[in-house]
């Protein structure tokens, strides 16, 4: 909900002030940190709230004149980014290493694999000292001449946060549609290019998820336009070229709140496809992608608990399912009679593996499963009903479909990645089963993964559940739990932290850290019911699978609690608020980015983006006795008087997910209440959102605030 540098304005002052002034640099007295002032307000359950009114309105943040409210909100935003700025002042040096190191690592001058559509290659390159990615084609061959499609570096600038996305080219290869957001609102605005012109040829349109999809006819396209308040994507809009967007036509509206809509075209190009989702229910609605001013048909009728997703090869569909299959299965239906009575099974459910999506070839079908806390790979030969899996020989690793746009061929295009292994693409030869490495994400500076190990481990939860946790380290480090740890979960909406490489964790792992990933309940790496078990009135386990994970690293001695740090993001960072009320002493310091904490208030207003369709997840407080088990774990909330772990707490001040308010009011009433003396930082990021910084490089300013915090925490000097 709700899966963030300092301004150069605000640490340019801090340093200014600081030359300026020597004795702040050097006076030993303590630096107070800000203390929020109260002001009650009464909400539901007899909730007294002392920091509501940082809550501010979209009006509000974004009008040109400030309003009293609002300059008090942005001055206290202010306050504690200059304390985190004072505070972690002697970690500047180690803070400008580490950042060095990680981009040290990144190969500058770069190009994805390329892969072809409709008569043309087309990759994304970066060059060296640029921010942003540079999308290109060629046409015919790779050694035609590049046509650059968009410049983001030169769209950029001028802005503190810039992200495009949603490229779609005219199936006529003439047109290119994309999308910008520069506030970090997740408010795309919609741009058309003339690829043959290189000019704009059609008005902005604003306020959409900035997704394009184009009829055959290459004059007409869809879009999902937001609605304004809530963010929730709400209406499916035809536009015409050359019509004005004022004009467009809404072709569907989806008015259940708990629902969010969009479309796409199937890997054939024969339909256009409306889906809807919510946590529980999938819709769709079909149409001839040549005929674009028919009217969509529905799929299957819509029902409460049926979810699905629908593939499209020849005369029928293929409908992976929950249907009668908690793991889910695979289903098929001719295209012209595509109602759920009409499926019929072609794979049928297992009750230890979860199937999670499919990839259509004329001769193969490739299965995208999970069991036993990994990603599986299955390829199924259609006549002969064969099957093999793909094997990587490693504990734990992450594979996944890559770019697949052909039918008519034997290579699977994949992508692997490990703890310890870099992101790398192969092309499969699913009949002789022969592998090819297109490309492996380079360490510059050199990096061998043999200097490192990766292991699967199970804790033991309350309830006697085994938990998967997956671990790496360098060779050579004892278990004699003196070892800095970090320790990171997600474990909401189903979604599953798979062990992925990163060159930022090897400023960890280089300086003696292990790094666990606890798998637990509320993803679904170990099928759908690991999900189930982890939300609504089953919520706590996931708290209380962390701090198990938590215990058994300290147990098999990987660490000790004085060394012992947590980290998550969002979702997690709810994760986060509820293991330091249950169990601070477990813990020497946690992270908490853009955490989701305050989850009655937020859950209670349904204007908030994202609050409606997320009851399934957490439940209703319209419901009691949803709401008082909502009550029992919202980190808000239950914030006591007790010592806490050293904490630094990240949110972005246009974040759209988790609202800034959340992590400002509850570090707020962490300091009126928490009884130690341990650090208590919060970082704002005033130009940016959910997703923090962008660009390639800036990004990771903050990664290595972070993990200077981290490092400056268990005492490593380096």
């Amino acid at each position: 909900m709700k899966n963030h540098t300092l301004t150069i304005i605000l640490a340019g002052l801090v340093l200014i002030l600081s030359s300026c002034n020597p004795s702040v640099k050097e006076s030993t007295e303590e630096v107070q940190p800000p203390k929020a002032e109260k002001i009650a307000t009464e909400l539901s359950g007899n909730r007294i709230d002392n920091y509501y009114w940082m809550k501010l309105s979209e009006e509000q943040k974004n009008a040109p004149q400030k309003d009293e409210q609002t300059q008090k909100v942005i001055t206290y935003l202010n306050e504690e980014n200059n304390y985190l700025k004072t505070e972690l002042q002697h970690t500047e040096a180690l803070q400008k290493k580490v950042y060095d190191e990680i981009v040290g690592r990144i190969k500058q001058t770069d190009e994805s694999v390329p892969y072809q559509d409709n008569g043309y290659w087309y990759y994304t390159r970066y060059e060296e000292g640029q921010e942003y990615p540079i999308h290109c084609r060629k046409k015919g061959s790779l050694e035609a001449k590049e046509e650059i499609l968009l410049n983001v570096n030169d769209m950029a600038t001028g802005h503190d946060y810039y992200s495009v996305r949603g490229l779609s080219v005219s199936e006529d290869n003439n047109l290119l549609a994309y999308a910008e957001d520069s506030i970090s609102r997740r408010r795309y605005t919609i741009y058309v290019k003339d690829l043959r012109t290189g000019q704009l040829v059609e008005d902005p349109i604003p306020n959409t998820e900035g997704q394009v999809v184009w009829a055959n006819d290459n004059k007409t396209f869809f879009y999902t336009k937001k609605d304004s308040t809530t963010l929730r994507s709400r209406w499916i809009i035809k536009h015409k070229l050359g019509t004005p967007y004022q004009k467009d036509q809404i072709v569907s509206e989806e008015k259940d709140e708990t629902f969010y809509t969009g479309i796409y075209k199937t890997k054939s190009k024969k339909f256009l496809v409306i889906w809807a989702g919510s946590t529980l229910t999938n819709h769709y609605q079909i149409l001839d992608a040549n005929k674009p001013d028919g009217k969509f048909i529905e799929f299957t009728p819509r029902e409460r608990g049926l979810e699905y997703s629908i593939d499209h090869y020849k005369d029928r569909f293929y409908i992976v399912t929950n249907l009668d299959a908690q793991n889910f299965r695979l289903m098929e239906t001719p295209e012209t009679k595509t109602g759920k009575v009409n499926w019929k099974e072609k794979i049928a459910h297992r009750k230890d593996t979860l199937l999670q999506g499919i990839e259509i070839f004329k001769d193969y079908l490739v299965l995208s499963e999970r069991a036993q806390a990994n990603t599986l790979m299955r390829v199924i030969e259609q006549k002969t009903n064969t099957k093999h899996y793909l094997n990587f020989g490693e504990q734990a690793y992450t594979i996944y479909p890559s770019i697949n746009l052909d039918f008519d061929t034997e290579l699977l295009r994949y992508g692997y990645t490990s703890l310890t292994t870099p992101n790398s693409t192969y092309d499969y030869n699913m009949r002789t089963r022969e592998r090819k490495l297109l490309k492996q994400q380079e360490i510059v500076g050199g990096y061998n993964p043999d200097n490192y190990l990766t292991e699967r481990i199970w804790a033991t939860a309350n309830d006697g559940t085994s938990i998967p946790m997956s671990v790496v380290y360098k060779k050579g480090l004892k278990k004699d739990g003196n070892n800095p740890t970090l320790l990171y979960a997600y474990g909401s909406y189903g979604y599953s932290t798979d062990p992925t490489f990163s060159i930022t964790r090897l400023s960890l792992l280089d300086r003696g850290f292990v790094y666990a990933i606890a798998h637990i309940r509320g993803g679904q790496e170990m099928g759908r019911q690991w999900y189930e078990d982890g939300k609504m009135f089953r919520k706590k386990n996931t708290f209380t699978d962390f701090i198990n994970c938590a215990e058994h690293l300290i147990e098999e001695k990987y660490t000790q609690p004085e060394k012992l740090f947590a980290s998550g993001g969002s979702a997690g960072g709810l994760l986060m608020g509820a293991v330091v009320n249950m169990r601070p002493e477990l813990f020497k310091g946690v992270i908490a980015k853009v955490p989701f904490v305050d989850v009655i208030t937020t859950m209670e207003d349904e204007s908030i983006p994202l609050t409606t369709g997320e009851f399934d997840e957490w439940g209703n407080p319209k419901n009691p006795e949803s709401y008082m088990y909502m009550l029992e774990y919202s980190p808000y909330d239950q914030v006591k008087p007790q010592a806490y772990p050293n904490m630094l707490v990240t949110t972005g001040f246009h974040d759209s997910q988790v609202q800034y308010w959340e992590p400002a009011k509850w570090v707020a009433k962490l300091r009126d209440m928490k009884t130690d003396n341990n650090k208590l930082l919060l970082r704002t990021n005033m130009e940016t959102g959910h997703g923090g910084t962008t660009g390639r490089f800036k990004v990771y300013e903050e990664t290595a605030q972070e993990f200077a915090f981290l490092i400056d925490l268990a005492g490593i000097k380096e």
